[in-house]
């Protein structure tokens, strides 16, 4: 899932303000056109609207995955478009589309292509987070969910040591999040907060320096909820997602971000 992870952190990952599925597919291949260096000038919208028109892409549980072929060689792309309300695709499960990753698939990499294609639908069946896409409220959760897909997929079916550098670019993409520097990404660490009413929030971590830190601020999680970012001893933290949980239990999915002075 090189590709995804490229579009990600290039920034072709957007929102789609226009429900209508020409529209939309019209957008993204347009943003693919748009690459420098991409070896292609125009050709891709009406390669992508042929193929769609022969064969729906649209592969269920508000999923499509377009694409359009060259003749040429260079780099497997692709770009990623959100829609909030989901757009008509006539997919085989009648269901909207929310999420639409296009691929721009030049003739060397048709095997490159259909692996990452096939771990995409590994990720969207064995991952639940990738099969609610409803619940998704920003272009930021949309990322978060697919970097963890991309995680989870490559860690995996690669050898340790890669999947220790895809560990590394998911950090990186983090800090841009945080609005760090990427020397500072190795100082990110995930962790969760579980806020219980009438409880002081419990902190899961691999870090027990900032378990004990965050534990005595009883309004951390409230700050999370109402400005997505909480800041506490010098250390930031963004909100990811939130899971609900009976009786009133709310698990806050985060990166911590302790700068390197305070590091231990």
């Amino acid at each position: 899932m090189r590709s995804l992870l490229d579009a990600l952190q290039a920034g072709r990952l957007i929102e789609l303000t226009d429900s209508h599925k020409t529209k939309a597919l019209e957008y993204l291949a347009a943003l693919i056109e748009a690459i420098p260096d991409i070896g292609v000038e125009g050709g891709i919208t009406e390669s992508v609207l042929a193929r769609e028109h022969v064969h729906n892409t649209g592969i269920g549980g508000g999923w499509a995955c377009p694409h359009a072929r060259a003749p040429h060689d260079g780099e497997l792309v692709c770009a990623v478009g959100w829609s909030p309300t989901g757009i008509d695709y006539g997919a085989p499960d009648n269901e909207p589309v929310h999420l639409l990753v296009m691929y721009f698939v030049p003739e060397g990499q048709k095997h490159a292509y259909l692996k990452e294609i096939s771990l995409l639908a590994k990720a969207i069946k064995t991952q639940v987070a990738l099969q609610n896409l409803k619940s998704l409220t920003d272009l930021g959760e949309v990322r978060d969910r697919l970097l963890d897909a991309i995680h989870v997929a490559l860690e995996s079916t690669t050898p340790d040591a890669r999947a220790r550098m895809i560990k590394l670019e998911v950090r990186h993409a983090a800090a841009h999040e945080l609005g760090l520097p990427l020397e500072l990404a190795r100082f990110i660490i995930p962790l969760s907060i579980l806020a219980i009413p009438g409880s002081k929030p419990v902190i899961l971590c691999q870090d027990r320096e900032m378990v004990h830190a965050l534990e005595s601020q009883d309004e951390l999680a409230s700050h999370l909820v109402q400005n997505g970012r909480a800041e506490h001893l010098g250390i930031q933290i963004l909100l990811r997602s939130s899971s609900n949980f009976q009786p009133d239990r709310v698990l806050y999915d985060c990166l911590a971000f302790r700068p390197a002075k305070n590091a231990s």
